[in-house]
C-alpha cells in the first residue's frame, strides 16, 4: 500500500449497542478480571497459528522474521501492559471489523474458510469474538497496532476508551504481528508484577505451542556499580506432555509431569493415556494418586483440568467427571468442546457427555488394570479411596457390573481384603447369595448374633463398615448372577431340609403362648416376634423388615440432621436357648408372672444393644439388669452354702 493511499486518523462508531454489549463483557461475562490475560494470549496465539497454517503454502510471509512467539511486556513508569506476537497480523480493514464489531470473530471466520479448503486440522481458540474486550475489565484504554504479514504492508493502531467509539490511524511497526496495549486502571496496576504475570502464564497459558516470553528485570553488580536491565525470558513449557505420543513418554516424564500438575510429592500408582478420535476428538492423561488430598470430601473438588485445545478452561471439571471419581487426577484437551461464551462454563451437549462417559470407561478399566497387575498397590488405593468409588454405586447404576468388580471388603474369611470374584469362587455348595452384615466396624458385628447360623454353614459374610457400605450394597444389588443379602435382614432365606423346616414349625408352634406374650409385652417396639433359624448361641435377635434401615444408618442420618421415623423391628427368638426354655417354663407355669414381663424387656433392650442401637430407658435397663443378677447371686449362695457346711468340719478336723 503507498503511503498516498493511508488512510489518515478515522473515528468509527461501535456496532451494535456497544455500550451494553461492553458493560455486559466487562461486569457479567467473566467471574475472575485476571481472566484477560488467557484471552489475549489466545487470541495472540490463535495468530500465529494463523501465520503458520497459511506459511505451508505461502512461505514468504516468514521472510521478515521467521520466529513465531509472544512477548508480555509491562511498563510500570507508563502504566501499560503489552501482549504482542509475531504472528499473521491484521490490516485496517480487519481491525475496523474485527475489532469494531462485538461477537464478530476473525478466528471463526478462518476456520469456516478452512474448511471450505478441505483444510481442517488448524488448531485455534477464540471461536467467539468476545476475549478481546476482556481487556477492558483491567484497562481503561486500549491500543492495538498490527501489521500484516507479507511484503509493503502497513501497520495501523487502533484506539478506545469504550466509551462507544474507536480510531483507527497509521502507525509504525517493524516487523509483522500485533501488539495490544492496556493502559491498565489504577486499582489494577497488580499485573505489572513479574511474579503475578508469570504466575497467571502458568496456571491459565503454560501449555500454549508457542514461547511465551515475559520481559524480566534484573539487577546486576552491586553499590556503585549497580545496574538495571530488562530481558525477555521464556515462561511456558510451550509443549503440552499429553499431546505426545506415549511411545515418546518415559515413565519418569509421567511421573514428573503428575508432579507439576498435582504438586503431589509421591509418584502416582496408575496412569492412562489415551486419545479419542471420530466425531469428539480429544486427549486424556488421567492419574491415580496414593494419598487422598485434604479437601478429597468436598463436594465441589475433582482433580481433572479442562483445556481446550491446550489453553487452560478451568480446574473443577463437573460436567466431565462425577462426584464418585473426584480422586482422579489428570487432564483433559478437547479440539471441539462448547463452552459457553465466557469459556468459563461448559454447556451441555453430546460432545460433553462424550466425553464424560470416556473419562468414566478410562478411570474404571485404569483401576481394573491395577488389581490385575498390581494388587498390593491396588490395595494402597482401596484403603486411600474405596469409600469414594463406591459411591458411583448409589448414583451411576450403568457402572454397577465394573464397580462391582473392584470393591474389596473384610470378610469371615479370614485377615485382609478380598473381592466379590474371590468370595464367589469360595461360596459352598448350595448357598445361593452373597451375605454381608453392615455396621461402625468389624469389631462391632462380627461375633453378633445375626451371623451365628451363616457361620454354621460355612457360609462367608462381608464386613460393611463404610457409612455409604448399605447404599452402595443395594445399588449392586446381585454380583456375577448371585444376589447380595444383608445377614440383618428379616428375609435370609437360609436352606434347610424338609425334616429341618419341619421341627422348625414344631418349635414355633411349641413357642406360640411365650411368642404371643412377648409380642404383647414389646407392641409399642417390634412389630412381629417370631421363632428364628438364624440364631445358635444367643437368645434373641432383632431383624430389619422390607423396607427398613439397618440402625447404624438409622444413627448417621439422625448424626447429620436427616432423621428418619424408625421402623419396627422383628424380634426373632432362639427356642434352643436355655434363657427362652426357661422363660418358657416360668411362662407356662404362671402367665401372670410379672417377671416374665420384666425379662422380656430385658431380653429386648440386649436385642438392641447388640443390632447397634440406643436403650430409651438405660437406667430401668440397669435396675432390672441389677435386680437379675441379685437374683442370680442370691440363689447361687444358696446352693453352695450346704457344701460350705459340710466342708467346715473336714476343715477343723484338719
Amino acid at each position: 500500500m503507498s503511503v498516498d493511499n493511508v488512510p489518515q486518523r478515522e473515528t468509527h462508531a461501535f456496532q451494535a449497542e456497544i455500550n451494553q454489549l461492553l458493560s455486559l463483557v466487562i461486569n457479567s461475562l467473566y467471574s475472575h478480571k485476571e481472566i484477560f490475560l488467557r484471552e489475549l494470549v489466545s487470541n495472540a496465539s490463535d495468530a500465529l497459528d494463523k501465520l503458520r497454517f497459511r506459511a505451508i503454502t505461502e512461505p514468504e510471509l516468514l521472510s521478515d522474521a521467521p520466529e513465531l512467539e509472544l512477548r508480555i511486556v509491562p511498563d510500570e513508569q507508563q502504566g501499560t501492559l503489552t501482549i504482542e506476537d509475531t504472528g499473521i497480523g491484521m490490516s485496517h480493514d480487519e481491525l475496523v471489523k474485527n475489532l469494531g464489531t462485538i461477537a464478530h470473530s476473525g478466528s471463526r471466520e478462518f476456520l469456516q474458510l478452512a474448511a471450505q479448503r478441505g483444510q481442517k486440522d488448524v488448531q485455534l481458540i477464540g471461536q467467539f469474538g468476545v476475549g478481546f474486550y476482556s481487556a477492558y475489565l483491567v484497562a481503561d484504554q486500549v491500543e492495538v497496532v498490527s501489521r500484516p504479514a507479507g511484503k509493503d504492508t502497513q501497520a495501523f493502531r487502533w484506539s478506545s476508551e469504550a466509551h462507544g467509539t474507536f480510531t483507527v490511524e497509521p502507525a509504525e511497526r517493524a516487523a509483522r504481528g500485533t501488539s495490544v496495549i492496556l493502559h491498565l486502571k489504577e486499582d489494577q496496576k497488580e499485573f505489572l508484577e513479574e511474579y503475578r504475570l508469570r504466575s497467571l502464564i502458568t496456571q491459565y497459558s503454560d501449555y500454549v505451542g508457542h514461547p511465551i516470553k515475559l520481559q524480566v528485570t534484573k539487577h546486576t553488580g552491586s553499590g556503585a556499580d549497580e545496574k538495571t536491565e530488562t530481558a525477555l525470558e521464556v515462561v511456558n513449557k510451550a509443549s503440552a506432555l499429553w499431546q505426545r505420543a506415549k511411545s515418546d513418554i518415559t515413565d519418569e516424564q509421567y511421573q514428573e509431569f503428575y508432579k507439576h500438575l498435582t504438586h503431589d510429592w509421591e509418584p502416582p500408582l496408575a496412569w492412562t493415556h489415551f486419545k479419542a478420535d471420530g466425531n469428539q476428538q480429544f486427549t486424556g492423561l488421567l492419574f491415580v494418586p496414593k494419598h487422598p488430598p485434604f479437601d478429597l470430601d468436598s463436594q465441589q473438588q475433582r482433580g481433572v483440568r479442562l483445556f481446550v485445545k491446550r489453553v487452560f478452561i478451568m480446574d473443577r471439571c463437573e460436567e466431565l467427571v462425577p462426584l464418585w471419581l473426584r480422586f482422579v487426577r489428570g487432564v483433559i484437551d478437547s479440539d471441539d468442546l462448547p463452552l459457553n461464551v465466557s469459556r468459563e462454563l461448559l454447556q451441555d451437549s453430546q460432545v460433553v457427555r462424550a466425553i464424560r462417559k470416556h473419562v468414566v470407561k478410562k478411570s474404571l478399566d485404569l483401576l481394573e488394570k491395577l488389581s490385575k497387575d498390581k494388587p498390593e498397590d491396588y490395595t494402597v488405593f482401596w484403603k486411600a479411596f474405596g469409600t469414594v468409588l463406591k459411591e458411583g454405586l448409589a448414583s451411576e447404576a450403568e457402572q454397577k457390573d465394573k464397580l462391582g468388580g473392584l470393591l474389596r471388603y473384610e470378610s469371615t474369611h479370614g485377615e485382609g481384603l478380598t473381592s466379590l470374584a474371590d468370595y464367589v469362587s469360595r461360596m459352598k455348595e448350595g448357598q445361593e447369595a452373597l451375605y454381608y452384615v453392615y455396621g461402625e466396624s468389624r469389631k462391632a458385628v462380627e461375633d453378633g448374633p445375626h451371623l451365628e447360623a451363616l457361620k454354621q454353614r460355612g457360609y462367608e459374610v462381608l464386613f460393611m463398615t463404610d457409612p455409604v457400605d448399605e447404599w452402595a450394597a443395594q445399588g449392586l444389588r446381585e454380583f456375577q448372577g448371585k444376589p447380595l443379602v444383608s445377614a440383618l435382614q428379616a428375609d435370609l432365606k437360609l436352606q434347610a431340609t424338609d425334616e429341618q423346616k419341619k421341627e422348625q414349625e414344631q418349635r414355633a408352634e411349641g413357642l406360640k403362648g411365650l411368642t404371643s406374650k412377648m409380642k404383647d409385652v414389646l407392641q409399642e417396639s417390634v412389630r412381629e416376634v417370631r421363632v428364628s433359624d438364624r440364631l445358635t448361641d444367643s437368645p434373641v435377635c432383632l431383624v430389619v423388615p422390607e423396607g427398613g434401615s439397618p440402625a447404624y444408618l438409622e444413627r448417621l442420618l439422625q448424626q447429620r440432621g436427616k432423621a428418619m421415623p424408625r421402623m419396627k423391628r422383628i424380634l426373632e427368638v432362639n427356642p434352643k436357648h436355655p434363657v427362652i426354655e426357661h422363660l418358657k417354663a416360668v411362662y407356662e407355669a404362671n402367665p401372670a408372672e410379672a417377671q416374665v414381663s420384666e425379662w422380656i424387656e430385658l431380653l429386648h433392650d440386649q436385642a438392641l444393644l447388640t443390632e447397634g442401637s440406643t436403650i430409651s430407658d438405660p437406667n430401668r435397663f440397669a435396675r432390672r439388669l441389677t435386680s437379675l443378677l441379685t437374683q442370680v447371686a442370691g440363689q447361687a449362695v444358696k446352693v453352695s452354702a450346704p457344701e460350705a457346711k459340710d466342708t467346715q468340719p473336714v476343715s477343723a478336723a484338719s
